[in-house]
């Protein structure tokens, strides 16, 4: 698979909201899903008066069981995460975090999440969405990693003290979970292609037929759920393009 970057201003297609184009051609095969391997919200919404079947959302990215042979969501990498502590309990001071060379402006020493984010969102190697910071004011503060370092498997940044009172204070980065670690071992780690159109099944049901898009062009923004151009497999004959 080929993942290029495009635009377009195109009207998308309605039912399909991340489709961009299918390059002339409807090239797509017919899979069986195993809907046990859904979650409702994330993959389905719920029937309603008005719609009595639930409905798969489409832009699924799947991967296949080697055992059952059938199609389930792809089982992504993990994406990056990494833990900065301050210790010692300082009563005043800043620190800076660095990232490729790039350094933060000072944060105070009981800083709040949002401003640790936005003080990396300000770095000029880190765009807003690359990263988003929970935790308590003063922390830890857990730094989970996505945008252009969705499922990659990204450097650890450092952090620079300069805090006053407490004892010894410091601030520690640690990396909880490393990114781009498959997920899964039993073939829905390798990404087969998306969920072309919605698909309507019964509460109860435990498979259906469904439509694989295996050739055509994607917004990735509007899928239903993040998805990397990086996972495609090389080699594959199998061309996706990959609108930004």
């Amino acid at each position: 698979m080929d993942i290029q970057p495009y635009s377009s201003t195109e009207t998308l297609a309605v039912g399909r909201p991340w489709l961009m184009s299918m390059l002339g051609i409807e090239a797509n095969v017919s899979v069986t899903l195993d809907l046990t391997q859904f979650d409702q919200n994330l993959h389905w919404t719920e029937a309603s008066a008005y719609q009595p079947d639930r409905k798969l959302k489409s832009g699924i990215p799947l991967g296949k069981n080697a055992t059952t042979g059938l199609y389930e969501p792809y089982a992504a990498v993990t994406n990056e995460v990494q833990t900065a502590t301050v210790t010692g309990g300082p009563t005043g001071g800043t620190f800076t975090l660095t990232y490729s060379g790039q350094t933060t402006a000072a944060i105070a020493y009981n800083a709040t999440a949002a401003v640790v984010q936005t003080a990396l969102e300000n770095l000029s190697n880190i765009n807003p969405g690359d990263v988003v910071v929970t935790g308590n004011a003063g922390g830890p503060y857990t730094l989970t990693f996505g945008g252009q370092f969705l499922g990659d498997n990204v450097a650890s940044l450092t952090a620079t003290a300069s805090l006053t009172g407490g004892s010894t204070p410091g601030v520690t980065m640690a990396t909880t979970t490393a990114g781009g670690t498959a997920t899964a071992s039993d073939g829905t780690q390798t990404f087969r292609g998306f969920l072309f159109t919605e698909v309507a099944f019964h509460a109860g049901s435990t498979k259906c037929a469904a439509p694989l898009m295996v050739h055509g062009q994607i917004d990735a923004s509007k899928l239903p759920v993040a998805f990397d151009p990086a996972d495609v497999p090389a080699g594959s004959n199998t061309q996706f393009i990959y609108k930004v």
